[in-house]
């Protein structure tokens, strides 16, 4: 891929015409590493000279291109480019099979602010077991925001794309959500459930959506001071009492 077609992977329309989209850092390709092993041409890493004997020996099999500290800098998003980016193959988006019955399914509705998006993969990569189904109109998570929010936690969890409310019926028996006069998420029935549905940060998961799938209401305990929770907050609470 060319240079100046890799700075243009900072827009989704470009990452979907190339299929590819871009990891920055050291931090965040050493999680790339340890999810995917360094033995893949397929993943191009560039690097400005100081970093040449690093990316050698962390990632010997990946294609390694040096790119001037100019160069560096027009294909970053950051302000000072710490001289690391690796040009990543996207994903397939397959439907997510052959989870284990434990398994929790977690379904995000347009959910758009990228911030909360990687805060919610770091709490399920930190959990394990769970798997992230996004609705269309979500933020996508290749955004170089999400990726840099994730800590490199989206490598290591199962996320499936443009997954419609209206699809899950077919997939899923009983699904959860959260409303304010629902019942305590402390309660063991919380647990029962596969799939637990979150909507966007304003709006909500639509309500007719969740009358046709019969779903059941949840609440988080709170002072009752104020009216919501972050969304990111909310996912993160529910993540941790479905790992007790």
């Amino acid at each position: 891929m060319k240079l100046e077609d890799v700075k243009k992977l900072h827009q989704k329309k470009y990452r979907n015409q190339f299929k590819h989209y871009l990891v920055e850092g050291e931090h965040l390709v050493l999680e790339l590493v340890k999810a995917l092993g360094d033995k893949d041409a397929s993943i191009t890493l560039y690097v400005t000279e100081d970093y040449l004997g690093w990316a050698k020996n962390v990632a010997s099999d990946f294609t390694i291109l040096v790119v001037t500290e100019k160069q560096m800098a027009q294909i970053s998003d950051t302000k000072t480019p710490q001289g690391i980016i690796a040009c990543v193959p996207l994903p397939d988006n397959k439907t997510i099979t052959n989870r284990s019955a434990a398994s929790k399914y977690i379904y995000l509705h347009e959910v758009q602010d990228p911030g909360n998006l990687g805060t919610i993969l770091r709490s399920l990569a930190w959990f394990g077991n769970f798997s992230l189904m996004l609705s269309p109109n979500s933020v996508d998570p290749f955004n170089s925001k999400v990726v840099r929010a994730s800590m490199g936690a989206i490598f290591h969890v199962p996320i499936e794309l443009e997954v419609s409310l209206a699809t899950l019926e077919s997939r899923f028996s009983e699904f959860a959500y959260l409303d304010m006069q629902g019942t305590a998420i402390s309660d063991s029935q919380f647990n029962a459930y596969q799939c637990y549905l979150f909507g966007n940060e304003a709006r909500g998961v639509p309500r007719d959506a969740l009358l046709r799938v019969g779903a059941h209401g949840f609440t988080i305990a709170g002072s009752g001071k104020i009216d919501s929770l972050n969304l990111a907050s909310a996912v993160n609470i529910c993540v941790y009492q479905l790992s007790q």
